[in-house]
């Protein structure tokens, strides 16, 4: 995906938030975090409009691999970047908390949600439960 990315930018075929979410899908699946942070970070100065999508998909290449302050900073991106953070994007980090043993954290968050009325669901209270027992 990195390279086929590469290969568009390189013949100034036009990309837009689609192909940007599909290229950090790709690496998602991969567990290939570093290079969907790069794909983020040229979708960003390309000017795009990111995407829940696209900062969802970012976040979840981190969780995967265990890269919680990553996950983090990426949110506070999202944040920062004006784009709204939806139950995916919390239950992402809650989970990507929850490997980094970081349970006061992943708490903190679902305090967030709900502050912030954005619905949680069982895989919020699921991972929440699980950093507490990996943490304490």
């Amino acid at each position: 995906a990195s390279q086929l990315l590469n290969a568009s930018l390189q013949s100034k075929v036009e990309l837009d938030t689609i192909t940007f979410n599909a290229a950090i899908s790709a690496c998602e699946k991969a567990g290939a975090w570093e290079t969907a942070l790069r794909i983020l970070s040229v979708a960003t100065r390309s000017l795009l409009e990111s995407s829940t999508t696209t900062f969802n998909a970012t976040i979840s290449s981190c969780e995967k691999r265990g890269n919680w302050e990553t996950a983090l900073q990426l949110l506070r991106l999202m944040l920062w970047n004006e784009v709204e953070p939806d139950t995916i994007t919390f239950n992402t980090t809650i989970s990507a908390c929850e490997k980094g043993c970081q349970w006061e954290r992943a708490l903190q968050f679902v305090t967030v949600m709900a502050h912030d009325k954005i619905k949680s669901n069982e895989i919020t209270f699921s991972a929440a439960v699980s950093a507490c027992a990996k943490g304490g």
